[in-house]
């Protein structure tokens, strides 16, 4: 049957079979108008539309109800493609790194910096490698691993810790208490790291339940566990800390979370030595600008006198570091390092990463873990008093258990 195909400023005539696919009518139009599918670069393609909508490349004229007759536009459309992408291992998605070729000249560093703000994820949890397995490291550039245009790395974080952070991500409060660790340094820092995501992704019932915990937003995340003897090498961001990363992303109910719970909050520095407002201006956060400022430039009302804010966060910030110094000189001998014997000890290029985003067993899970579970669900019995939700909890344990006897 005969169609016309409009490009341009013309109209060709073309004989085509109605069981002809669009992709090889894309070729007969190549050939006739002379024209490019796609630049070097994979920028431009052509594309064939009918009655408004875009055909795709498998379809048939006669999928689509094309007759005798009618009239196919032809257009060039242009689209921005990544110029890598990422593979999220934690949540199954893929993230593209959009910007020019001269990405590909960037540090490593830098990549991850850009990862985490895509991810929402702390520099600190993951690890970038290359399709070949080949780990990158923050001190190397991008060319030094050959990486070209197209190249889809892959992101693994801590094992065991999938369940965990894919949780953070959601904000499902319940579940993120579940797969907290029952190693105390691994579990503070967990806590902390969760408090991050929760800033970065606006969950303000988990960012409140952390703070309750004690979870510190002016405390950065810093660097896990084992791998505290690198961190005088460790990434920048590893300082950033939750109320920063709540500014940058404009969350203002979580900002307003966080200086109600410590008004210092509002002196914290981020890597680059700016508080919370310097970094609100920076990123045209607007609403947390105008938060800021007006809490900055008001006053504190005490029993006998009023202060200018600033002068107010000043002496408490004496009065902390103060208590601190106090601490600091009866706890003397203490150890640098909150480090045991048998705790696991990671350099660079010497060991196993124990990065590759294992997912934790349900055979491997501890008696403390279930019964936090079960306790967990008691507790959403409200409207009954504790022992009563104990008792629950209990029979849930029991119900649970039975079965596998």
């Amino acid at each position: 049957m005969r169609v016309l195909i409009c490009f341009g400023s013309s109209c060709e005539p073309f004989d085509i079979s109605p069981n002809q696919t669009v992709g090889a009518i894309k070729q007969m139009i190549k050939d006739n108008f002379l024209v490019q599918l796609s630049d070097d670069n994979q920028h431009q393609y052509l594309e064939l539309s009918y009655g408004g909508a875009a055909l795709r490349e498998n379809w048939t004229l006669c999928d689509v109800g094309i007759t005798r007759g009618s009239a196919i536009r032809c257009l060039i459309k242009s689209e921005r493609r990544p110029v890598m992408r990422v593979f999220n291992a934690v949540t199954g998605k893929t993230l593209p790194i959009m910007g020019s070729d001269a990405l590909l000249n960037m540090s490593i560093a830098r990549l991850k910096s850009v990862v985490s703000m895509q991810s929402g994820l702390p520099v600190c949890t993951f690890r970038l490698s290359t399709p070949e397995g080949v780990q990158l490291y923050d001190c190397n550039q991008l060319q030094d691993y050959a990486i070209v245009v197209g190249t889809t790395l892959r992101l693994d974080t801590w094992d065991g810790w999938v369940e965990f952070l894919l949780s953070c991500l959601l904000g499902h409060r319940l579940t993120v208490q579940i797969h907290l660790s029952e190693k105390k340094p691994v579990m503070r820092f967990q806590l902390q790291v969760a408090l991050y995501i929760a800033a970065s992704s606006g969950h303000l019932d988990l960012a409140g339940w952390l703070l309750e915990r004690g979870v510190h937003a002016d405390k950065p995340v810093g660097v896990h566990p084992y791998r505290q003897w690198c961190q005088q090498t460790a990434h920048r961001d590893t300082g950033k800390c939750p109320i920063h990363i709540a500014v940058e992303r404009n969350h203002l109910l979580i900002l307003k979370l966080f200086i109600t719970k410590n008004l210092l909050s509002l002196t914290c520095r981020d890597p680059g030595g700016r508080d919370p407002l310097k970094v609100a201006i920076q990123h045209g956060s607007r609403d947390c600008v105008q938060y800021l400022a007006n809490k900055l430039f008001s006053v504190v009302s005490l029993s006998n006198i009023s202060l200018p804010m600033r002068i107010y966060l000043q002496i408490k910030r004496w009065v902390s570091l103060g208590q601190k110094g106090a601490a600091s000189n009866q706890c003397q001998y203490s150890a640098a390092f909150k480090a045991r014997v048998g705790d696991k000890l990671l350099v660079d290029g010497f060991n196993q990463p124990y990065m590759s985003s294992k997912s934790r067993k349900t055979s491997s899970t501890t008696p403390r873990e279930k019964a936090t579970y079960y306790l967990t669900v008691a507790s959403n019995f409200t409207e009954k008093p504790w022992l009563k939700q104990l008792s629950i909890a209990r029979t849930l344990i029991r119900k649970r258990v039975h079965p596998m006897a």
